[in-house]
């Protein structure tokens, strides 16, 4: 159960004064909380904090107040100038005077009886906001603030700036995070009182009010100590949640998986290449894993074409040979049955049977495959999410391998672990992900690198390249297309938008088509998995040679003589996303090109990122520098499920603080697994506070 004390921040958000449905979902868009179909919360409005300070302290007279500053001025109201009847467009204004000259309060459609109210002639009032200067005269066009002067204390000598949202005004939004502060409760302290001190960190209470009450800029500044409290925090529910996963899927003892190496040496005869000296490194850790009675919990890094499906068939051969059943999943059918493509020949040579299960088999068909399932004649099952499913029932699972990791989130986790009798559990991401976010994201597994590239993988050649040159990168391309290469287009956005002036994919493709005819394909999210099927297959077989598409393409789709690859607006894209895109090209004989086609001027991060990517093709090396250009919001895709989409910790200032998190969260819970102690129930209030509730289920569940 829920602490009550916890209730005042667990109200819906329109329990607040002001606040109905309607401006709730305008502050949900700006609460950095993954909401996934629940209410906004009171609490939520906690995390949403200041970027900024406008000081309202500046009051440097009229004749003084300088173009765009934010200044408060001390007028007497002098005269007004209403707009002539009929002409609703021309503003009304206010003229009103200091010391030293006489400026135009201007306000479009407004009303008159309300002015006259709030600036009464000959009334003394402070006036603050944005100055305007026109032809050599002052105005303040909507002023933020109109106080009578015997009033001053009203208006706020420093304010802080939040992040708006179309229709949500800041004065609304700053009302509901005050009310949202007033029911803050007093909250137990959970942290450890040598770490609070050696840190130099306030209380969670005390952070928060001074995050929103700011006295100066410091105070609301990543770095400043208020922020790395909250941040501290959220670092250490993060490692407490994961460590308490870890603690329960180790505790479904696993079982020693050893076979005789027979079906492992039929499928190495079988590959046409020897495997990399950081494969034979993986694939021994992995077997090492596998032979112990605990569960194995791998992540398997490897770049884009490291070979890390042929490390995970390998663990596979070792499951059959110990008599039980594994699956891989992929995030998309796509990569799902190419998975398969690759399996079922190598599974077949060790006398293997090999099967699909995705959304798509219906009928007869899916009905077979359930069978062999469920009878134990499957012994490798590559898939889905259709894996999930009630109606999978498995002979003998031990061995679950995940692609792409952070497409599928802790709760998935557990869903496939309660398939089989707690299975060994592999995951692989071709995402390089920096040493501190695979701390952040799978804080409870061990790491396993794939650092070189397979033999006969050639460099590929990265060139960036204005838009004002597209017509010479076409008839380039129309050279490469008779000499019989292959070439995908990729385009940031699927069709045309209003508000970004980008080439979507279907426009491109509706020009190349124009001059290449039938030759170009287009593919992306929002076509049917069978329409995206059938594009790839028309690409790969060589019916069409130049294949538009958006990030669809990015993972895993395999195109051996595919050799140019450009991407436009590659100022768009995150560095690490480029790296992953570039990969899809230089898989083959040929030397490959990326071109990265820009639209200027670049801004300073956009040149860099670039130059990075000509300059390197280490993938690690490109993601740690992509954290260090952008953090980590975006470098896992986009926040889902799994990915450490934080609330307030940002690691590119935050980062050293999540390994003293980690190891903190790893001591308490080897002192109080159950978190009984008085520091493990004020804990269990942290967990809820940032939205692990599952954690606290996994310790009530025992």
């Amino acid at each position: 159960m829920r602490p009550s004390l916890l209730d005042p921040l667990f109200a819906p958000a329109t329990s607040l004064d002001g606040i109905g449905g309607k401006i709730a979902g305008l502050i949900a868009n700006v609460v950095p909380a993954d909401l996934a179909g629940r209410p906004l919360r009171v609490g939520d409005l906690l995390f949403v904090l200041p970027h900024s300070l406008i000081d309202r302290t500046n009051r440097p007279g009229v004749a003084h107040a300088p173009q765009g500053a934010v200044v408060t001025l001390d007028l007497t109201v002098g005269r007004y100038q209403p707009p002539p009847r009929g002409k609703k467009n021309v503003p009304y204004r206010v003229f009103a005077f200091d010391e030293t000259g006489e400026i135009a309060l201007t306000f479009f459609h407004a009303h008159q009886a309300y002015l006259e109210r709030q600036l009464p002639i000959g009334g003394h009032v402070l006036v603050s906001g944005r100055m305007d200067w026109f032809n050599g005269r002052p105005s303040m066009v909507h002023p933020d603030y109109i106080v009578p002067a015997e009033e001053a204390a009203a208006l706020p000598p420093l304010e802080p700036v939040y992040p708006l949202t179309a229709g949500l005004s800041a004065k609304v939004l700053r009302r509901a995070i005050a009310q949202a502060l007033e029911r803050l409760p007093n909250l137990p302290e959970w942290q450890d009182a040598s770490v609070q001190e050696r840190l130099g960190l306030p209380s969670f209470g005390a952070a928060l009010h001074r995050l929103h009450a700011p006295q100066n800029s410091e105070e609301i500044s990543p770095e400043g100590e208020a922020w790395q409290r909250i941040a501290y925090d959220e670092f250490l529910a993060s490692q407490l949640s994961l460590a308490l996963v870890r603690a329960r899927t180790r505790k479904l003892a696993g079982r020693p998986l050893k076979g005789d190496g027979t079906i492992t040496e039929c499928m190495r005869a079988t590959l046409p290449y020897a495997l990399t000296q950081s494969q034979e490194r993986a694939v021994a850790d992995i077997q090492e894993d596998l032979a112990r009675p605990e569960r194995m919990l791998r992540l398997l890094q490897g770049d884009v074409g490291a070979g890390k499906t042929v490390v995970a068939l390998l663990a596979m051969a070792r499951a059959a040979e110990a008599g039980g059943q594994s699956v891989l999943m992929a995030p998309t059918e796509l990569l799902a049955r190419q998975h398969l493509a690759t399996i079922a020949p190598l599974a077949e040579a060790a006398g293997l049977k090999a099967a699909l299960l995705t959304g798509r088999e219906k009928g007869r068909e899916r009905q077979a495959v359930l069978d062999g399932i469920a009878s134990g004649d499957i012994a490798f099952i590559v898939g889905t999410h259709a894996l999930f499913q009630e109606s999978v029932h498995f002979k003998d699972l031990v061995l679950t391998v995940i692609d792409e990791q952070h497409r599928f989130g802790v709760h998935q986790r557990l869903a496939i672990t309660a398939k089989g009798n707690a299975p060994d559990m592999l995951v692989m991401t071709a995402t390089p992900i920096p040493r501190t976010l695979v701390l952040s994201a799978f804080g409870d597994m061990d790491v396993s690198r794939l650092t070189e590239k397979p033999a006969g993988r050639k460099p590929i050649r990265t060139v960036t390249m204005p838009t004002e040159r597209l017509d010479e990168l076409m008839a380039r391309l129309g050279e490469a297309v008779e000499e019989g290469q292959k070439v995908y287009w990729i385009c940031p956005l699927v069709e045309e938008s209003e508000v970004l002036e980008l080439t979507s994919a279907e426009d491109r493709f509706a020009a190349l088509e124009r001059v290449f005819g039938p030759a170009v394909g287009l593919v992306h999210g929002r076509m049917a998995a069978r329409e995206k099927d059938d594009a790839m297959r028309a690409f790969r077989d060589g019916t069409t040679r130049i294949l538009v598409g958006t990030t669809v393409v990015e993972v895993g789709v395999d195109v051996p003589d595919a050799t140019i690859i450009v991407i436009e607006h590659a100022e768009r894209f995150g560095l690490a996303q480029l790296h992953q895109l570039r990969g899809r090209v230089g898989r083959g004989e040929r030397p490959s090109s990326c071109v990265l086609l820009y639209k200027g001027p670049l801004g300073e991060t956009a040149k860099r990122r670039l130059a990075i990517l000509r300059e390197s093709e280490d993938g690690f090396l490109i993601a740690e520098e992509d954290l260090r250009l952008r953090g980590e919001g975006d470098l896992l895709g986009t926040r889902q499920a799994g990915s450490p989409g934080f609330l307030v910790a940002r690691l590119e200032f935050h980062a050293e603080l999540l390994a003293t998190a980690r190891d903190d969260a790893r001591l308490l819970l080897a002192r109080d697994p159950e978190l009984a102690s008085e520091r493990g129930k004020a804990l269990r209030m942290l967990l809820y506070l940032f939205g692990k509730d599952e954690a606290v289920r996994l310790l009530r569940a025992g």
